[in-house]
């Protein structure tokens, strides 16, 4: 029989955190959680396509980076089998604890990676220590590798401990692109939730402290925009030509200007810009990649229509055509406080935990909002707790780590609140 998860809770950590893989392309992790799945006494395991609807994927990358990934994986030694039921970026999976007459809880873990390339020093401890990411350009640099684990062992700990009712664990692709939530929201296996819980490690939060559910994660979308010109020599006929470049430039400047909102805060940012061939060319083509958040999903859809304007507004001004495309986007959904009462309940009664936060803002975005608002709108509870851990720099940075004794805290934070609700429904 395999080692219990919950003994080795820092091994599989550090497994994880050896192979991060982008968002859609997370083929041999989606494998190797099946490894995992396959060792415990779960009910029903369903893989990609079969765990929601491909048609509903959002920010799904370009079929080379899809086929570059597979190829990587299969040559780790990812299961053949497992790899064609992933086959053109079908990855994920959701694990199904069904344990009679009770409540249906799901469980929300996040697994893809960022393209952040780890840190080498040898003052970096996954180097030190020998877990340094292999891929070369990605990066377990927000946590996931912490949060698959925790979903692994608190399944096996609700499995050992007499749950009455249907757990449902989601193991959630391409968060990171926002691409992922809603597939798995619009599943069947998302029908009926009483409860749901999303976990997130650090934050800011430190080693001790449980934020028992987050308030006011920002509604956000990520854009495309290509716009087009014509071409023409920079120098001999310059009136010929219609500067793509320059229509990109009046519409960043512009869309840093898009007016406030007096219902609330809005963000825009132009995060990626790529475009023309030469310094004596009057540009054709340019695109940017940009994003619109808002403290509501009425704010972010403003900030979102004012923003396709301005591309499109500043293209036509310069004689160009602009294409704007929304790739993914994610709602605002708030904890509820009567499940936020059963976490912080919970988080009080847990070795390790010295600081209990009921609620704190998010000040972020996360596409577990799309699952948390259909649980909602059904008339369920849901919240989105954070585990907070001392890491020696901020998420999404080449130096990012964890404390790994948060590892034990946020499973038993995870499998108690489980627990709670399955005994005492609130």
């Amino acid at each position: 029989m395999a080692e219990s998860i919950r003994g080795r809770l820092s091994d599989l950590r550090r497994d994880l955190h050896r192979y991060p893989e982008p968002g859609w392309c997370e083929f041999y992790t989606t494998a190797r959680l099946v490894e995992e799945l396959e060792d415990l006494d779960v009910d029903e395991i369903a893989v990609g396509a079969e765990a929601y609807d491909p048609d509903d994927r959002m920010a799904v990358p370009a079929a080379d980076e899809l086929d570059e990934w597979f190829d990587r994986a299969r040559d780790r030694g990812a299961d053949p089998g497992l790899l064609e039921r992933m086959a053109g970026g079908n990855t994920g999976v959701v694990a199904v604890l069904d344990r009679g007459e009770g409540p249906t809880v799901g469980l929300r873990v996040d697994i893809d990676g960022l393209y952040v390339e780890e840190a080498a020093d040898g003052d970096h401890a996954p180097t030190a220590e020998g877990f340094r990411s292999e891929t070369g350009e990605t990066m377990h640099a927000c946590g996931h590798d912490v949060h698959m684990t925790w979903g692994l062992a608190a399944l096996e700990a609700i499995e050992e401990r007499g749950f009455a009712g249907r757990l449902v664990v989601f193991f959630q692709p391409a968060e990171e692109v926002s691409g992922g939530g809603y597939p798995m929201a619009e599943s069947g296996y998302a029908a009926d939730l009483d409860y749901l819980l999303a976990a997130h490690v650090g934050l800011d939060h430190p080693t001790g402290e449980v934020v028992a559910g987050i308030e006011r994660p920002l509604a956000m979308c990520h854009v495309d925009a290509t716009i087009r010109g014509t071409a023409a020599h920079a120098g001999k006929a310059p009136q010929d030509g219609d500067n793509a470049i320059q229509a990109l430039g009046t519409a960043i400047q512009n869309a840093y200007g898009i007016p406030r909102h007096a219902d609330g805060m809005t963000r825009v940012n132009v995060g990626r810009v790529e475009g023309g061939t030469a310094s004596n060319v009057v540009a054709e083509r340019v695109e940017a990649v940009a994003e619109a958040r808002g403290e509501t999903t009425e704010l972010m859809e403003y900030a979102k229509d004012r923003l396709r304007r301005t591309f499109e507004t500043a293209a036509e001004m310069h004689g160009c055509a602009a294409d704007v495309e929304v790739v993914s986007e994610s709602p605002r959904a708030d904890s509820d406080p009567e499940l936020v009462d059963v976490v912080a309940d919970v988080a009080r009664g847990v070795d390790g935990v010295d600081a209990v936060v009921p609620t704190a803002d998010f000040g972020a975005s996360e596409d577990a909002t799309f699952l948390m608002r259909r649980v909602q709108e059904a008339g369920g509870l849901a919240s989105y707790l954070v585990v907070g851990t001392d890491h020696p720099t901020s998420h999404h940075t080449p130096t990012f780590d964890v404390d790994e004794r948060s590892l034990e805290t946020g499973v038993e934070v995870l499998a108690g609140s489980i627990l709670a609700v399955a005994e005492d429904p609130p």
